[in-house]
């Protein structure tokens, strides 16, 4: 087996296993906020580096259009990255499941890199 086939058979790591906390706010009535704090900055910095989180990333996971992340902002004193998104819905509007935007992070539990 040579180098380059060991790299492209190279595992693919979760997100879950980097990251302190993952989780989603409210940013607004009309905006949602996924902030994920690594649990160390050799991995802050490497998701910043190789740009492993996208608006193309995202919109796929959450199923909306790449319009729709509005935001991604590398936040360094707290190591941790932080996406804001239109909402679908309105907080509060008729419809709406998750007033406090609070249980939206999950889709990125499925982020590998």
């Amino acid at each position: 087996m040579t180098a380059t086939t060991r790299k492209t058979r190279k595992k693919k790591r979760s997100l879950l296993e980097v990251a302190r906390v993952i989780r989603s706010k409210n940013s607004g009535p009309f905006e949602l906020t996924l902030d994920i704090m690594f649990k160390d900055r050799r991995h802050f910095e490497l998701f910043r580096e190789k740009k492993i989180i996208t608006a193309r990333k995202i919109a796929r996971l959450y199923r909306i259009p790449e319009a729709d992340v509005l935001k991604i902002v590398y936040f360094e004193p707290s190591q941790a990255i932080k996406v804001t998104l239109k909402r679908k819905i309105p907080s509060g509007a008729p419809g709406d499941t998750d007033i406090y935007g609070a249980q939206q992070h999950v889709p990125l539990f499925d982020l590998n890199y």
